[in-house]
């Protein structure tokens, strides 16, 4: 775990910050258990179900951003939300980054500093705006502190009915496919064409209901994604590649960042 170099940035009895301690990761990875595979119906093998807890060989070398309810206490306890953050270095020591199992992104590795957003959860009770809002402002201030120009990761559909889902990847495919310089594109092997629907049989407002928070939340910041899904059967997912130029992401929460920095707990 590396230094954020934000400290933490509070409203209210809520804060956001980078894990300092292995007992914070633990919570995080313990939150990202109860959600994934209690909530989503991820399949877990026997060692994850004894030990009640999502985690990978990328873990070690991410950074983990949380969201601390200090009601609940300071520490591990208040863990509400977390973000796992790999940076290209930290990908580097584990031979590369979680994305790279699905979609080829050569074309993004090209684009400057880089990073990695994914495993993004939320306690239930916390799925509200201010806890989405904290996590942003504390993404916002990584990729400040950082110098990052650009994001990525995987970001899931829930399910993996594809039929289900063809509103969904359609419009996504047709009003938000990646220029092609940037564009990645998933492997061959697990390949699913996004474009299930013509253009113009597609409801772009019932597609935009449909799609998860998370997902309109990147394009609200001006996100594409790239070309093919992928389905997750582990996770009881379909995945898409979703890739961010982080200016917009730092104007957005600028503000909110300096006006909450000068009372931040370091």
């Amino acid at each position: 775990m590396s230094e954020a170099g934000f400290g933490e940035l509070r409203s209210g009895n809520l804060g956001v910050r980078v894990a300092t301690t292995a007992e914070e990761v633990d919570a995080a990875q313990a939150l990202r258990y109860r959600i994934f595979y209690g909530e989503m119906g991820a399949h877990a093998d026997p060692a994850t179900t004894a030990a009640e807890r999502d985690r990978d060989a990328f873990d070690a070398v991410a950074d983990h951003l949380l969201v601390v309810d200090h009601n609940l206490g300071d520490g591990p306890e208040g863990v509400v939300a977390t973000y796992r953050l790999i940076r290209e270095e930290a990908a580097a020591r584990v031979g590369g980054f979680y994305s790279a199992s699905e979609y080829d992104i050569a074309p993004l590795l090209a684009q400057g500093r880089v990073l990695e957003l994914g495993r993004s959860c939320v306690d239930a009770q916390y799925r509200n705006r201010a806890a989405m809002q904290l996590l942003w402002s504390g993404i916002a201030a990584y990729v400040s502190v950082h110098g990052i120009d650009l994001m990525f990761g995987c970001a899931s559909l829930p399910g993996t009915d594809l039929d289900a889902l063809a509103l969904q990847l359609s419009y996504l495919h047709s009003f938000h496919l990646a220029p092609e310089p940037m564009r990645p594109r998933a492997i061959p092997e697990r390949f699913v064409a996004m474009d299930r629907m013509a253009p113009d049989s597609i409801d772009q407002r019932q597609a935009l209901a449909e799609l998860a928070p998370l997902v309109k939340g990147y394009l609200r910041l001006g996100g594409f994604v790239g070309d093919g899904a992928v389905v997750d059967t582990q996770f009881n997912t379909t995945d898409v590649c979703i890739v961010v130029k982080t200016d917009l992401v730092t104007q957005k929460y600028s503000r909110h960042y300096e006006r909450h920095r000068s009372g931040a707990h370091e």
